[in-house]
């Protein structure tokens, strides 16, 4: 197997971390291979790969989900920087409902996190230029869109102090966890 798989506690969510075989020249890294994620059980087929800059550390981009039709798993990873990632059960019915974890990925340490369909997911930068790719199993489809406030009291996930420095203005008007009318079942 070309990737080491990890679970969290939180059934769902994987952390994958790619294999690097570096030499004089640089590296190279097998960074996604359907068949090893077969043997560990996830079936995901992607269709769309994003990449998003963000100049300032401290940018907060989330606490975002797609929901069905268009439900979409993600497989992200950062290419340069560092972020916080975090991501929370919005599964109605699940037994983790409502609870959220957390993971840093980085150019550096190379890891990847595979948010399935049922969370919502969101990071802050902890460098600035930041770049962060991303694969997704559905296309954008913006009438299906939704979220959940980043700082909900309720979620009270431990984002680094300078965190929602910069975000969109959308990003700041998200319903609390409470408010949510979640469109996925466990």
């Amino acid at each position: 197997m070309t990737l080491d798989i990890r679970r969290f506690d939180i059934e769902g969510p994987l952390v994958i971390a790619p294999k690097r075989l570096g030499d004089a020249r640089g590296f190279f890294s097998e960074t996604y291979n359907k068949r090893a994620l077969s043997e560990v059980g996830v079936e995901l087929t992607f269709v769309q790969d994003n990449h998003s800059l963000s100049a300032e550390r401290g940018t907060v981009r989330g606490l975002h989900f797609q929901g069905p039709p268009q439900a979409q798993a993600k497989l992200i990873r950062v290419t340069r920087g560092r972020i916080l990632d975090a991501f929370v059960d919005i599964r109605a019915g699940s037994q983790t409902y409502g609870r959220h974890a957390t993971i840093e990925l980085s150019a550096e340490n190379w890891l990847q996190l595979l948010v399935p369909t049922g969370f919502a997911h969101g990071f802050c930068t902890l460098e600035p230029d930041t770049e962060v790719v991303y694969k997704t199993t559905a296309y954008y489809a913006p009438e299906t869109e939704g979220g959940i406030r980043w700082n909900d009291p309720a979620l009270a996930i431990a984002w680094p102090g300078f965190a929602g420095g910069t975000m969109s203005p959308r990003d700041r008007e998200l319903p609390l966890l409470a408010q949510l009318r979640t469109p996925f079942a466990s």
